[in-house]
């Protein structure tokens, strides 16, 4: 079937890569409203017409996974798309080193954090599937937000199964649902339930019997939210993970829209103030954990709370005279993260429309110190984020950026010619931060 809109990675502990397929345009159906569904179209379409020049019609279900790569000493590859951690619009997942434990996220609107718990050490073919449910304990209306977190189990599921799935079914096949046109002209909308999930509208959605794990490995989402689950974040991006302090750091590029405080919605788990610089969560782990049906959950690394430290909270500030409209001395609209162990430092890479130019930063842990360590070409976005510890005795902190001179909207006229006059638009760059010694 190929891949669709690959996004950022992952190693595993067993040395092979993990990508994340963001797809965000396909999940998009006739309940999603005429818009979206259209939007979801064109891309089919394009999926048709690219992929197989109109033989056949491109499948939605098969896309929007983790692909695992294993790239074997001659340099030959096997490609897995791990169909038992559930379609979505995955930036990436980050496997624990328990072999077992893998935790996602999920970028766009209204969207949900994921844990995945594998049925065997390094094998990520089979397993459950679980969905994040954020209580706040911090005030409604606060800067950032801050609270318990809870498991809802949406399913266990072999690869196999789910692509048999995948292969078979439509979303029509999983659930009943009423158009946004057919609720305005006064359908009946009992036995449906309301969500919000994917975007900010409503779906009225009843799923059909015995399409509990359709639901949940091909549509999780929804059905997370179906289940009470948590699908208001807002533009969650990359993930890493400290073990020796049991703490996983979740990006949150723009705190916005379903994170917000709506009072006309009967769900409203996150109820913050909009922040467009965004912020970096941290989640504090735990073991001997069970889920919201009381059953136990068979993973260490568990995510029990939620909070967002200071030093990782990005400030909105007026234009200032380069066009930054956040605050150039802090993290603006995170991207990528990696954390090293050795040096106990959060590296975070932006990619952001508030930063005339998108920097990579160094976060001590311990310290809280924040330092700005690198700043990629105007307009362009940082990715490819990496840091190795110890290669040969050397250690690196490895980026990379694209789509240089994609200004922002504040960013001044006569400094844009300047700056688009040097800038190679179709140039990108790669590199790293050497020099350093190996950490053992």
């Amino acid at each position: 079937e190929g891949g669709w809109i690959f996004c950022f990675g992952s190693q595993t502990p067993w040395n092979t890569h993990l990508g994340g397929e963001e797809d965000y345009d396909l999940y998009y159906t006739d309940a999603s409203g005429t818009k979206n569904a259209g939007t979801a179209a064109k891309g089919i379409t394009a999926m048709t017409e690219l992929y197989w020049e109109n033989t056949k019609t491109a499948n939605p279900y098969h896309y929007g996974y983790n692909q695992e790569v294993e790239v074997k000493a001659d340099g030959s590859y096997v490609l897995n798309k791990r169909y038992a951690m559930g379609k979505g619009t995955w930036e990436m997942a980050k496997v624990f080193g328990d072999g077992k434990t893998a935790l996602y996220g999920d970028d766009g609107t209204n969207v949900f954090l994921v844990m995945f718990v594998a049925d065997a050490v390094n094998d990520l073919s089979a397993g459950t599937l679980y969905a994040q449910k954020f209580t706040q304990t911090n005030a409604d209306g606060s800067t950032t937000a801050e609270g318990t977190m809870s498991w809802v189990k949406l399913g266990h599921a072999t690869e196999a199964e789910v692509k048999t799935l995948a292969d078979t079914l439509t979303f029509a096949d999983i659930f009943d649902y009423l158009t946004p046109t057919e609720v305005s002209e006064g359908a009946d909308t009992t036995g449906y339930t309301i969500i919000k999930a994917g975007h900010t509208g409503k779906e009225y959605l009843k799923l059909k019997a015995g399409m509990e794990k359709a639901a949940a490995f091909l549509e999780p989402r929804r059905y997370a939210s179906m289940l009470g689950a948590t699908t208001e974040w807002n533009k969650m991006e990359g993930i890493a993970i400290d073990e020796a302090s049991k703490k996983a750091y979740m990006a949150i590029s723009y705190q916005d829209k379903g994170m917000l405080q709506d009072d006309s919605f009967a769900t409203d788990h996150i109820r913050v103030v909009k922040n467009n610089c965004g912020a970096t969560y941290e989640i504090t782990l735990a073991s001997d954990q069970n889920d919201t049906d009381g059953n136990a959950i068979d993973s260490e690394y568990v995510g029990v709370s939620i909070m967002a430290p200071v030093g990782l909270v990005g400030e909105e500030i007026a234009a200032d005279a380069v066009g930054n409209t956040c605050n150039p001395n802090k993290i603006a609209n995170t991207d990528n993260i990696a954390f090293s162990e050795k040096m106990r430092t959060l590296f975070v890479g932006e990619d952001s429309g508030t930063h005339t130019n998108n920097f990579v930063w160094a976060y001590n842990v311990d310290s809280k110190k924040l330092s700005r360590i690198a700043s990629v070409v105007a307009g362009g976005e940082s990715t490819g984020l990496q840091v190795v510890d110890n290669m040969n005795g050397h250690s690196y902190i490895m980026s990379n950026s694209q789509h240089h001179a994609d200004f922002t909207g504040t960013t001044p006229a006569d400094l844009k010619a300047v700056l688009g006059a040097q800038i190679d638009k179709y140039d990108a760059n790669f590199g790293y931060i050497g020099g350093m010694p190996g950490l053992k």
